[in-house]
């Protein structure tokens, strides 16, 4: 069976995954929400250059709790890989893919392993939905209204028939949103 490709990711409610000054500091991590149960069926994330820049190698800070450091921790013991029209190599940390983007993403879906996270950023998503490579959506809706910032969905020109799989309320007022594309 071939892996999926999953968009997991925060939002607010009008829209945004990030503030107008790249600030995400709106996003709630509760442990309710059972994000390490996500990472423990992934071993793959991809990234485009600027997110992993920002978020690929990321540390937390000696202040952080035992939780953030754990969530890093799972995430960095995951095969990792970058797409980018300019960086280029692969290291120990990740792989780059430059071009020829839909056969690589194949190939590695038929790789055999565990879904795989698409982390973002957005024009990367927007890449995915684009060439219909995102399988499900799993947003968690932030109960915050930012006014402006950078939206989820920018340029996507197609309609998407999506089907609904589940919906997950939390205490801290985050709904989480899980779709599948439909075939």
């Amino acid at each position: 069976m071939k892996r999926k490709i999953i968009l997991d990711l925060a939002v607010t409610l009008d829209g945004f995954i990030e503030g107008k000054n790249g600030e995400v500091d709106w996003c709630i991590m509760d442990a309710e929400m059972g994000f390490d149960r996500f990472l423990n069926s992934i071993d793959t994330i991809f990234y485009g250059r600027k997110s992993y820049d920002l978020w690929g190698q990321f540390t937390p800070d000696q202040e952080s709790g035992e939780a953030e450091k754990q969530f890093w921790e799972l995430v960095h013991r995951k095969e990792k890989y970058v797409f980018s029209r300019t960086q280029k190599g692969t290291g120990h940390q990740a792989a780059f893919i430059n071009d020829h983007l839909v056969e690589e993403v194949d190939r590695i879906k038929n790789k055999p392993g565990k879904d795989i996270w698409l982390y973002g950023g957005a024009s990367l998503i927007t890449t995915f939905i684009r060439l219909g490579l995102v399988d499900e959506f799993r947003l968690s809706v932030h109960p915050v209204v930012l006014g402006e910032g950078k939206p989820l969905f920018v340029d996507v020109r197609q309609r998407l028939n999506l089907k609904w799989v589940d919906t997950k309320s939390f205490s801290s007022g985050v709904v989480q949103l899980i779709y599948r594309l439909n075939e």
